[in-house]
């Protein structure tokens, strides 16, 4: 292992903006583009550490269970979201305020930059899942010279899902630059649908099973070598000579096509 070094080109990282919001409404509704956000602001609650004491000596510790909260900001928001904001429409043009607010699902994208290409060098996916908004106060303003588009505001708490092997979770993170290319279009397929298909929150336990399948691609370079290309977590060159699959092996049925099989192929 070579020495620490601090500042080197493109390692300067920063997260900024919000973009590609979309409301997932309640009872499996198509999701829709959510024009007009401004801002998610996320604040956790929980997690707090709980010390143990016996004989007087701090022997334990254990942090609380912690929550997802956040708060949106828009202009505006879908007209799919007036279930989730407690509005019931009782005819055409006729709402009524106040009706019991539904649960909705929630992504939204925020941008990776570094110091040579700026925001362009990758993205994160937001996935939040089983939120209740709650609205805030909202001040109607005569309008003068100085007068401002109001900006609506949701404070939003969650209720965690369970996904076996993990603790129950209501936020889930996908990182562009670690993905894979083909766990990326299949997730963003997904979320924002494509021709003929809706788009769709998936479940916490489908996100799982897909991204814990094994994406690789292997080329025949015709002169007797195979280029595989994947993620860390799938190829590995242990030495110089030498490389490893960790999700499947991969057979050369002899006919151009290749079967993969679960566990560890050395060579």
């Amino acid at each position: 292992m070579s020495r620490l070094v601090w500042g080197e080109a493109g390692t300067r990282l920063f997260e900024i903006g919000v973009n590609r919001g979309v409301l997932y409404p309640p009872n499996a509704a198509a999701g829709v583009a959510w024009n007009g956000l401004t801002a998610v602001k996320e604040s956790p609650s929980g997690g707090e550490p709980q010390a143990y004491y016996q004989d007087g000596v701090k022997y334990f510790q254990i942090a609380s269970a912690e929550e997802f909260d956040a708060t949106i900001e828009a202009f505006s928001a879908p007209p799919e979201f007036a279930l989730c904001d407690g509005t019931a429409n009782v005819y055409a043009g006729l709402f009524i305020t106040q009706q019991p607010r539904k649960q909705f699902g929630f992504s939204y994208c925020t941008l990776v930059g570094n110091d040579l290409v700026a925001e362009t060098y990758g993205y994160k996916i937001h996935l939040v899942y089983g939120a209740l908004a709650k609205p805030a106060a909202r001040s109607n303003d005569t309008i003068s010279a100085s007068t401002e588009p109001m900006e609506l505001s949701w404070d939003v708490t969650t209720v965690p899902q369970i996904v076996p092997g993990f603790k129950p979770s209501a936020h889930l993170i996908i990182d562009s630059r670690l993905a894979t290319p083909a766990h990326l279009e299949a997730l963003e397929n997904m979320l924002y649908g494509q021709e003929g298909i809706s788009p769709r929150l998936p479940s916490q336990q489908e996100l799982v099973d897909l991204f814990t399948a094994a994406s690789m691609t292997v080329t025949d370079n015709g002169d007797g070598s195979f280029t595989v290309v994947g993620t860390d977590v799938d190829v590995s060159n242990p030495t110089v000579d030498t490389f490893r699959l960790y999700h499947p092996a991969i057979i050369d049925n002899g006919d151009g096509t290749f079967t993969t099989t679960t566990g560890v192929n050395d060579g």
